[in-house]
């Protein structure tokens, strides 16, 4: 109920959210709405938040479950698959047109995984948290993290040799 603790949260969580939400959407606008939306959802809340889990872990499956749902709005408008509109991590000026094409051949496998893989490997290898704390914002064991990331990354590998990568 203190609006100064909230701010913290806010502070020391959005860029985080903001990552795990593009990497689900791929759009900047949108990454944006679910993080914010993730925000107004945990103050709305914030009073069962029971401390079952580490915050973060709470915040990331607010945010996944945003994003699916963000997924489900666009498709729901038009049947066509979403297309990416920029990487997911944007090329610098220094940066060779080698190393954009390849973070883009690398976004497009990520995206061709089905749901939990491509989450697995969101939360896992670009956010970088444990798969403890990918457990339990997906709410399963550890096994189960451990096998969707290695079904998840082989596919990814089979994509890019498909494409001559």
């Amino acid at each position: 109920g203190h609006d100064g603790a909230f701010r913290t949260l806010v502070e020391r969580h959005m860029k985080q959210a903001y990552n795990v939400a593009y990497g689900f959407v791929s759009d900047h606008d949108d990454a944006q709405d679910v993080a914010q939306e993730a925000f107004v959802r945990v103050h709305q809340s914030i009073g069962s938040y029971r401390g079952d889990a580490v915050f973060s872990t709470w915040l990331y499956r607010i945010v996944m479950n945003l994003s699916l749902n963000k997924i489900r709005q666009r498709k729901s408008r038009s049947h066509r698959e979403v297309e990416l509109t920029d990487g997911m991590i944007e090329a610098t000026p220094d940066q060779s047109g080698d190393d954009h094409e390849t973070r883009l051949r690398l976004e497009r496998a990520l995206h061709e995984l089905p749901t939990l893989q491509r989450a697995t490997v969101i939360l896992r290898h670009i956010n970088g948290l444990s798969t403890k704390q990918v457990s339990g914002i997906l709410s399963c064991s550890e096994g189960t993290v451990k096998t969707h990331l290695f079904r998840g990354l082989k596919r990814m590998r089979s994509v890019l040799s498909e494409e001559g990568y």
